[in-house]
């Protein structure tokens, strides 16, 4: 024969007026953590009308130019837009980048 016992894994409880204080010093003490910073983004033409973004060390998309427009593909082959510039599309696929690889973080020189 079995039972089946209900428990409650929360626990209460109660802090005096002094520990709160405490903790409140103590957090505020702590230092910030820092915010990370971007990885740094190098850009290589590997061929005429077609640059490549080398992201923290990995690659990071690329940009060919396309009957006069240049067309940002990321990292996994998706394309980011088409732009009328080549500086409007590495600034959109930069920011793409950011987004998408936050855990991708080198300090930037």
């Amino acid at each position: 024969m079995s039972t089946t016992v209900p428990t409650d894994s929360r626990a209460e409880v109660t802090l005096d007026t002094e520990t709160v204080d405490t903790i409140a010093v103590l957090e505020a003490l702590a230092e910030p953590q820092p915010r990370p910073t971007r990885a740094k983004l190098t850009w290589t033409q590997e061929e005429d009308g077609e640059w490549v973004a080398n992201y923290g060390g990995y690659f990071g998309g690329s940009i060919d130019k396309r009957d006069g427009r240049y067309v940002a593909s990321d990292t996994f082959g998706l394309v980011v837009g088409d732009f009328e510039s080549l500086e409007l599309a590495q600034a959109q696929l930069a920011e793409q980048l950011h987004v998408m690889l936050p855990s991708v973080i080198r300090p930037v020189d």
